[in-house]
């Protein structure tokens, strides 16, 4: 009876283990996380589910019987450093750790293994998350705060290195109106006029790396603005050979065109420094889908963008330089020879008009950037230059500027111009000195960036003091951004510093005359 007893407790056992082992095939099997089940002592890969297969890019075949480091998923130090936090406990949590998969790619995948027994022998039951788009949003994330964090900073710079080039653009503005052009001083004076639009255009591509440079957006013609850039460049760089593959159905797409302008010379800048011997340069154009924008450490919105890629023969970067080469300052090039700008500038106009950029480089080949701009369905516009005369005033203009140099040199120069000039330091001076003397004042001219009240609060303040009050909005950055929330409430018109003599006397009579004709 004690034995029929032991027999069928035996059978409770085995069918009980049976269930086990079943229970835990169908868990392993239909696991949606990748599983291994691996020898404790050889560290052989004993079983795999479906799952890993498809992760790790190898069948069951390829990796039974075969350790991870045959394999080549990851170095012996790796797995050593993985058995080191294994052995104490017999469990590891949450490592992370970079795997190389069948077809050459890295994938960064989170752990947890745990030593089990299965039919009495010691196994290691592993369990892998990948972690590669996290890992990679993460990094997009960190990239894009620091590239904003860089940006801010790049336009404060730019600002107030504009308001010091605004007091000496003025300075030379006012003698040369009071000189007589015979004066041998007046070649230098020219000069130095020439040295502040020198400046003017470094700051410039700082704005335009911060995204705050000055944007005429209207529908323009890629091909063309291409084309005709090309054929300049080509021009000074005879040693350069330029092939063009231009798609004939390209649409247009909406942008500053003198800011397009300047991100393609800086990229063929770019391209010819690193061919010093000469070389071939590539420039293609072609319309493309979002969709097709994959793979990339962003996410393109929907829609049809434009493409233009600007491929060269040259040296090419290493990866540490790709990951840094669109920051401000950054550069390769010897002290003197650069300012690290251009770059950084192509990259904010690019993002400026909504569009991405990549770049592509192996040492010895060459490097490709690609700039995706958006399309749109407007109608291309024939656009008409007409020059204004310059002309003097006798109105009253209040200015209103938070600077001493900028409201000093402003003052003198509005003077020279004939005008009457009432000035204030701050939003609430300003909003004082209008309320009092209203009906005399013709014209406020208004710094935007301003402490306690901002220029944008100011305007607000003005226009409900007096709606009809005429407002001539001026920055050291330009006309993007907080500036055309204030144009698009109806401000009169934008400035931009440094401005000379003639620049300020044209802006202000656009808008005075404007409205005596109104008025007639």
């Amino acid at each position: 009876m004690a034995f029929l007893v032991d027999i069928s407790n035996r059978k409770k056992s085995e069918d009980a283990l049976r269930e086990s082992e079943t229970r835990f095939r169908n868990l392993f099997e239909l696991s949606p996380q990748a599983v291994a089940l691996a020898e404790v002592e050889t560290g052989k890969i004993i079983d795999v589910n479906d799952r890993f297969c498809a992760l790790y890019k190898y069948s069951k075949d390829e990796v039974i019987g075969k350790t991870t480091t045959e394999l080549g998923l990851y170095s012996k130090a790796d797995r050593e450093k993985f058995l080191k936090m294994l052995e104490p406990t017999g469990e590891v949590h949450g490592l992370e750790m970079d795997f190389r998969i069948g077809d050459g790619s890295i994938i960064n995948t989170l752990m947890f293994s745990k030593k089990i027994q299965i039919s009495g022998d010691p196994m290691l039951l592993t369990i892998l998350f990948d972690m590669t788009e996290r890992k990679q949003l993460e990094t997009q994330l960190q990239h894009a705060q620091r590239m904003e964090a860089i940006g801010t900073l790049a336009g404060g710079i730019a600002h107030e290195f504009n308001n010091l080039l605004m007091a000496i653009q003025g300075n030379a503005s006012i003698i040369l109106s009071n000189i007589d052009e015979s004066d041998p001083r007046v070649e230098r004076l020219h000069n130095i006029e020439s040295l502040v639009k020198s400046g003017a255009r470094l700051t410039g591509q700082l704005l335009g790396y911060a995204r705050k440079g000055k944007y005429e957006p209207r529908p323009i013609n890629v091909n063309r603005i291409v084309e005709e850039t090309a054929d300049t460049f080509g021009s000074a760089r005879k040693e350069i050979m330029i092939y063009r593959n231009f798609a004939k159905d390209v649409l247009p797409i909406e942008a500053d065109q003198g800011q397009i302008v300047q991100v393609l010379l800086n990229l063929f800048i770019n391209a010819a420094d690193a061919m010093p011997d000469g070389g071939k340069l590539i420039i293609e154009t072609m319309n493309i889908s979002h969709s097709r924008i994959r793979y990339k450490p962003y996410h393109a919105k929907p829609g049809t963008y434009v493409l233009m890629k600007i491929s060269d023969t040259g040296q090419g970067m290493a990866p540490e330089t790709m990951e840094r080469v669109f920051e401000p300052f950054f550069t390769t090039k010897k002290m003197g020879r650069g300012t690290g700008l251009g770059l950084a500038s192509v990259y904010g106009i690019v993002k400026a008009h909504g569009g991405y950029i990549d770049v592509e480089s192996k040492m010895g080949v060459g490097t490709t950037f690609s700039v995706y701009l958006p399309a749109t369905e407007k109608k291309l516009v024939q656009e008409v230059y007409v020059s204004e005369p310059s002309a003097a005033g006798s109105e009253t203009i209040l200015l209103v500027d938070d600077d001493a140099m900028i409201l000093d040199i402003g003052a003198m120069m509005l003077q020279r111009l004939g005008y009457t000039v009432l000035s204030a330091s701050s939003g609430k001076q300003a909003l004082r000195i209008y309320e009092a003397d209203k009906e005399n004042i013709h014209m406020v001219i208004l710094d935007m960036i301003m402490p306690d009240m901002t220029g944008s609060e100011t305007y607000d303040a003005l226009k409900k003091a007096e709606p009809g009050v005429k407002v001539l909005l001026s920055s050291g950055y330009s006309i993007d951004g907080q500036a055309q929330k204030i144009m698009d409430r109806g401000c009169d018109g934008f400035i931009q510093k440094p401005f000379a003599l003639d620049e300020l006397s044209l802006n202000i009579r656009k808008i005075l005359d404007e409205d005596d004709e109104k008025e007639s």
